[in-house]
């Protein structure tokens, strides 16, 4: 999904950060928390107070949670009007936050530490979206690319950022290859056009909930690997960044939206085809209009990981954080090494 591939060279990424941080006019929604799961009278918008997120892209599977805990209320009754904003720039879900022009966006794990660490920026994680990463590298069937070894001598398309190439150089290392066993080519966004028309063998950087069941959809064989699996540390998906200075001073709002997200996913997980249904009605269709068959495969994918037996829906740990800071330095993506324990806050009890 175009989602995956915010995560822009550093340069390129934090020349935009703090000079075009309000850039989203044309991106907003405000949702309105006035009515409860009965359709009634709840709350007047007017005793709510606002508090706005920037999504990582435009609705979908992942982000039900959020719009059934609207639908069910949840965020009215803590008190909180939940305006969500999609990003108009592709590093909107740190920037915002960390300038204090969004109370939270959804970012991803290694772009955040490359951000905190290179530049200083004063972001946190509140919590974690997803337990475990769901980036992988997909292949046509008939390649019979089954794990990074089956690279070599192949064209891989990636995104061209710094963290892919440096993910691809970590899979084909893990398995006896260098760099120069495989060709990398720069696609862009257009991962599954340059799969499907043959100008890659593979491409990475999909995500396994959208890009894997809609090219199943369209009727492509296709295999799959996760680079997790080869070499690159594993990771939470997506997690909830704010700045830092404002939880700091105002945790119990963060509470509140966290608490409202936790009614929201139990929800979910409880009907899933009533949280999909609730996504499909809440769909931005003029630019990433939604399949209900990809969005109910991806939901399927996406509870197990999301909260797990040992790890409760949003819960994080701070060495998880630590091992992919670890090993960014060693890889030299990051030039100095890092204590992630003061980007780590938990504000919720979880049992």
């Amino acid at each position: 999904m175009k989602k995956r591939f915010f995560a822009l060279a550093l340069a390129c990424m934090m020349a935009f950060c703090f000079t075009a941080c309000g850039t989203t006019d044309n991106t907003q929604e405000t949702t309105n928390n006035t009515e409860n799961a009965e359709g009634t009278e709840n709350t007047d918008t007017a005793q709510l107070e606002d508090f706005t997120i920037v999504l990582d892209w435009y609705p979908n599977a992942i982000h039900s949670f959020l719009y059934t805990a609207i639908e069910k209320g949840y965020f009215a009754e803590e008190g909180l009007n939940l305006v969500i904003n999609f990003p108009a720039n592709t590093n909107d879900g740190i920037s915002l936050p960390a300038a204090g022009k969004a109370d939270v966006g959804m970012y991803y794990l290694q772009d955040a530490i490359l951000t905190s660490v290179e530049e200083n920026v004063p972001i946190v994680s509140i919590g974690a979206v997803c337990q475990s990463s769901l980036n992988v590298v997909i292949s046509m069937k008939d390649s019979n690319i089954t794990g990074a070894p089956d690279l070599k001598g192949k064209k891989i398309g990636y995104a061209g950022t710094v963290l892919s190439e440096t993910q691809i150089q970590a899979m084909l290392e893990n398995s006896g290859l260098t760099a120069d066993d495989c060709e990398f080519i720069d696609v862009g966004f257009d991962l599954m056009s340059a799969l499907t028309t043959g100008q890659v063998d593979a491409t990475t950087g999909n995500m396994v909930n959208h890009e894997v069941p809609q090219m199943q959809e369209e009727g492509f064989d296709i295999n799959y690997f996760y680079p997790t699996d080869f070499g690159v540390p594993q990771a939470y998906e997506l997690v909830f960044l704010a700045n830092k200075d404002a939880v700091a001073e105002n945790p119990e709002k963060y509470q509140k939206f966290l608490r409202a997200c936790q009614k929201g996913f139990a929800d979910m997980k409880a009907n899933p085809d009533e949280s999909l249904q609730i996504l499909l009605n809440n769909q931005n269709e003029a630019n990433f209009p939604l399949s209900e068959t990809v969005e109910k495969q991806s939901m399927d994918i996406l509870l197990p990981v999301m909260e797990t037996e040992s790890a409760p829906f949003l819960s994080q740990d701070v060495e998880v954080w630590q091992n992919n800071a670890d090993w960014l330095y060693e890889r030299g993506v990051l030039t100095k090494q890092a204590d992630m324990s003061d980007m780590v806050v938990n504000l919720l009890e979880t049992e």
